[in-house]
């Protein structure tokens, strides 16, 4: 299909990450593994700075309520980086949107990217997109789970394409309130804004919010359940 965006009154154009604009291989075969690897060095390398303790003492809060709620993560019975690194692999492995976790990685994803060792991937008609649209006066935002700091890094080369970056401290994606706090954040009604995702959870609540939506269907996405019932999208080009 294509969606006129002038037609739909839409001003801009918020997009997740993950299998939206970018593969969902880079995000599971590049960045995550290499972060993995390298966050129990990391967090060694930086024990005795008040940043990382700051982290580490919000990862423990969190750690806790995990206990609390009998979720039995791996024991974390003083506060010792090799507790951490356990307690942030088992986050991992559940691929939980924890901020903590999202930060030191955003971290190591940076140290990575500024030693050359990694490179972003886009889809190709990513980047002519966001220029189509910011000629015509169409902003472009980003929300995604991942920190700020690592949105900024995926999209380096376009950041003067993008007027504005989200991840959680707004609020889950699966959350109606945040879709709302993102409005007020760029100051535009609800229904003149278009969110993009694979996620048919984050469009239902985009919707709830008064969005409008579509389903991005790219390769390597996972299936998803009703999306014959969704608008779909298969490449930028098919937003005009």
């Amino acid at each position: 299909m294509i969606f006129r965006l002038r037609d739909h009154g839409v001003g801009l154009v918020l997009l997740d990450i993950e299998g939206t604009t970018t593969p969902m291989s880079f995000v599971y075969d590049v960045l995550f593994p290499y972060a993995r690897a390298r966050m129990p060095g990391y967090l060694r390398a930086r024990a005795t700075e008040d940043d990382l303790r700051d982290v580490l003492a919000t990862l423990r809060v969190e750690w806790q309520d995990d206990a609390r709620r009998g979720e039995q993560p791996p024991d974390w019975a003083h506060a010792d980086i090799p507790a951490a690194a356990r307690y942030l692999e088992w986050l991992m492995d559940r691929d939980r949107k924890s901020p903590s976790l999202k930060r030191l990685q955003g971290e190591i994803w940076k140290a990575g990217f500024d030693a050359g060792e990694l490179r972003s991937e886009l889809f190709a008609d990513v980047a002519p997109a966001f220029a189509r649209w910011k000629e015509s006066a169409i902003d472009v935002a980003i929300y995604s789970s991942g920190s700020v700091q690592a949105q900024k890094l995926i999209f380096a080369d376009l950041l003067a394409l993008i007027s504005a970056f989200f991840d959680t401290s707004v609020g889950a994606k699966r959350s109606a309130d945040s879709y709302k706090r993102i409005a007020a954040s760029v100051r535009r009604a609800p229904e003149t804004l278009l969110f993009v995702s694979d996620v048919s959870e984050e469009l239902a609540a985009a919707r709830e919010a008064g969005y409008q939506t579509l389903l991005a269907v790219r390769p390597g996405n996972r299936p998803v359940e009703g999306a014959e019932r969704l608008e779909t999208i298969s490449s930028f080009e098919d937003i005009v």
